[in-house]
């Protein structure tokens, strides 16, 4: 993601091409009194940011879309394989016990259950554990089997997926996060995992213009 908030010289340029277009980035920088090389990088976040349009041998042209037009079609292009974490994965035989260990542990609020072929089998939430832990049951004799929400009742993504989507995922489904997942002849290997978490970065890095 290029520059939203643009600068004065920017402004200036947008205005320019909008009155001229199409230009050519010489021209742009015969009326802006400058060298073409010292405009070559606004030119470059303009067009990268959606402001312009560049095509060889005729010039810049104005694309009309506003700045939440832009941000809204660069938003729409972000896949989940640029975002994903690792996955924090548990066997599906060891015990409730072991498993808040690991919760904590890890500082997550979601573990990814394998089989023993490193299969997905299942899901456990702070929620499924809290729940376990209520009452007198001897957590260490627990397998998390039994309290884990299974297959085929568990909402993946894949690399490919596009952020906006697993977003509207987690908030549909009322999760915190998503396991990443890539096909395989036995069923669905974890890959990653994306959290709500993730999606309050990806926020932070677009409101610092850190997202390419």
């Amino acid at each position: 993601m290029s520059k939203i908030e643009l600068n004065k010289r920017q402004e200036t340029i947008l205005q320019i091409v909008k009155e001229n277009g199409p230009i050519t980035g010489e021209h742009i920088a015969e009326k802006l009194s400058l060298t073409r090389a010292t405009l070559r990088p606004d030119l470059a976040i303009l067009t990268m940011s959606g402001y312009l349009e560049a095509r060889p041998r005729v010039g810049y042209f104005y694309t009309g879309k506003t700045g939440s037009q832009v941000l809204s079609e660069q938003l729409k292009k972000l896949q989940v394989k640029d975002f994903q974490s690792i996955p924090i994965v548990v066997n599906e035989n060891v015990s409730v016990y072991d498993a808040i260990v690991t919760m904590f542990l890890e500082d997550v609020g979601t573990l990814f259950v394998v089989d023993e072929n490193a299969i997905l089998a299942g899901v456990l939430s702070r929620k499924d554990l809290l729940r376990a832990s209520i009452g007198k049951q001897e957590l260490s004799s627990i397998p998390v089997n039994i309290i884990m929400t299974r297959m085929p009742n568990i909402t993946v993504c894949r690399n490919d997926d596009l952020i906006v989507d697993v977003a509207g995922s987690l908030i549909e489904k009322q999760i915190d996060a998503l396991p990443v997942i890539k096909d395989s002849e036995k069923g669905f290997e974890v890959t990653g995992r994306i959290t709500k978490t993730n999606m309050a970065k990806i926020l932070v890095r677009l409101a610092e213009n850190d997202i390419i």
